[in-house]
């Protein structure tokens, strides 16, 4: 840009020149030889002052030489330095699709892990991040991205299949999101949030899991049955028992006259209700055998 102001300015000023002196014959020499040089001298000035945008930091450089960090607003430099801006605004590291991490469990498993980095810089380490990355897509591609994949790798390979897939989500989620941020904090980046959205088991260790479920359902029902078979038995035992002590009373509260009296009770309703009767106590004593009696001949 400076060296297209300088061309412009020369040319201007030439054709200017050349114009009063006669030797070009172009009516508009002046005119145009003006408006030329005025915007070589415009772009010339443009390349004396840079604008940071809001939510932008940046970091001028000039042959060779890192300078400070820069804040929005108008800054004067030199025709010579160039400038690298920062956006200070949140950002998305999505991986998914293409990008998905592939983890092994504790066991071997393979599982297929979907998350999503939010990330942005702190405006204070720009001079850091640029002596690291060199520009503000290289911070996601060089830091973010793969520190963040080494990161989820070493996480899963703590957890077993099912944890990993299921009952333990939580905690991982967590404790990724508490190591990412502790990586990238000393290197001025701020992760605002860790968010495992998916994690998907491969077709073989999405078998063995099914096969491990079944097998748990399989136990925690043969426990039940187990119980529930304690119970039962435990429940005739106390049956068993009360059916014993009342045997018991009755046997030792049944005597040999209380059972005639009963017989003779019995001889009498079964002598007003039926012609013909069995009576329970035929013989002699209370064992004798049972007599079936005519009650027509009386």
């Amino acid at each position: 840009m400076f060296l297209l102001s300088i061309l412009l300015l020369a040319v201007g000023v030439a054709l200017v020149v050349l114009r009063r002196r006669a030797v070009v014959e172009f009516r508009f020499a002046t005119l145009t030889g003006s408006l030329v040089a005025l915007v070589g001298l415009l772009l010339g000035l443009s390349t004396f002052t840079y604008v940071v945008e809001p939510y932008e930091v940046a970091v001028p450089t000039s042959l060779g030489s890192v300078g400070g960090t820069w804040q929005p607003g108008l800054h004067l430099k030199s025709p010579l330095t160039d400038v690298t801006t920062f956006s200070t605004r949140p950002s998305d590291l999505n991986l998914t699709g293409n990008d998905t991490v592939e983890v092994r469990s504790s066991e071997g498993g393979v599982l297929y892990v979907d998350l999503t980095v939010k990330w942005s810089i702190d405006p204070e380490h720009t001079q850091a991040l640029y002596r690291l990355s060199g520009s503000s897509e290289n911070v996601q591609q060089r830091l973010v991205y793969p520190d963040t994949r080494e990161i989820v790798r070493n996480v899963f390979a703590k957890h077993t299949s099912v944890e990993g897939y299921a009952s333990q989500r939580e905690v991982i989620n967590a404790e990724m999101g508490r190591l990412i941020t502790e990586r990238m904090a000393p290197r001025g980046i701020v992760v605002n949030g860790v968010n495992l959205r998916n994690v998907k088991p491969s077709d073989v260790l999405q078998k063995a899991i099914d096969q491990k479920i079944q097998q748990d359902q399989a136990t925690e029902q043969a426990a039940a049955a187990v119980l529930t078979a304690k119970a039962q038995a435990e429940q005739r035992r106390i049956e068993a028992e009360s059916t014993a002590q009342a045997n018991s009373l009755i046997a030792n509260s049944l005597t040999d006259k209380i059972l005639m009296s009963q017989c003779i009770e019995a001889f009498k309703a079964a002598a007003e209700k039926n012609p013909v009767y069995a009576s329970p106590c035929g013989g002699s004593g209370a064992g004798g055998t049972p007599l079936i009696v005519d009650g027509t001949k009386r």
